[in-house]
This record gives C-alpha cells, structure tokens and sequence, in this order.
C-alpha cells in the first residue's frame, strides 16, 4: 500500500470545523469534519468512522478537496 495522499497546506482542522459550522449541507459538514480529524492528526480510518464512511471514500474526498485548491486559484 501506498503513503497517504497529504492535505493541502492552506487549510488547517480549525478552519474545517468553522465551515462545517456554517455549512447549511450536512453531508458537506461531515465530509469537513473528516477531513479536520486528518489535518489533528487522526488516521484515515478514524476519519473514515467519524464519516461512516470507506477509507476509498475517504480517499477520495481527499483528493477533491485538494483539487478544489487548483480550480479556485489558491495555488
């Protein structure tokens, strides 16, 4: 098995659970408090239970959410 995909730099779990909070979406929260375990430093498969969700899917949240950064221009 591979390394973990890392997250984007700009982001920090602070900031993921501020959205979250103001998310109008509840799987969009969910997906943002996945992701603000990881950037703590929990494992995929913590983030994967908090999201009740695989760690594929995990994975690729992961991957949309840093390929977020490319479309918006923030790197």
């Amino acid at each position: 098995m591979g390394a973990a995909i890392s997250l984007r730099a700009d982001f920090d779990a602070e900031v993921l659970r501020r959205l979250a909070r103001q998310s109008k979406h509840a799987a969009q929260a969910r997906r943002l408090l996945a992701l603000a375990a990881i950037y703590d430093g929990g494992s995929r498969s913590d983030a994967a239970r908090l999201g009740n969700v695989t760690l594929q899917i995990v994975r690729d949240w992961v991957l949309r959410f840093n390929a977020m950064a490319r479309r918006a221009g923030r790197w």
